[in-house]
């Protein structure tokens, strides 16, 4: 990425963020932050079935929403029979915390 800078004392964060960048697009969607949520409130497994009742889209969109989630390590799935059952991945909110501090260091100037 190159700049033209006007303030040379602007010191341009030069860690690749594509993964954060990731996970802060996946959270981009409504949809996904209430499965998301409803999965970190879930004590089971939840099925892509209990989730396309529970929106107005249908289940290929549904699937499509969990996989972006799973993608970013968000989420993981186990197939039984035709169904997909979902939960929370054990590491999400690590992922999610340690997302947030490389952007946001505990030390920011406001």
């Amino acid at each position: 990425m190159s700049m033209q800078r006007c303030c040379p004392e602007a010191e341009l964060f030069e860690r690749d963020l594509t993964d954060e960048a990731a996970v802060f697009k996946a959270l981009g969607d409504p949809v996904r932050v209430v499965i998301l949520a409803t999965l970190a409130r879930a004590e089971h497994e939840v099925c892509v079935c209990d989730f396309t009742s529970g929106f107005d889209l249908n289940q290929s969109t549904i699937s499509h929403h969990l996989k972006i989630l799973k993608d970013v390590g968000l989420v993981t799935s186990v197939r039984r029979g035709t169904w997909g059952y979902y939960s929370l991945a054990a590491g999400a909110r690590h992922r999610l915390d340690e997302a947030l501090g490389l952007v946001f260091p505990k030390k920011v100037h406001a």
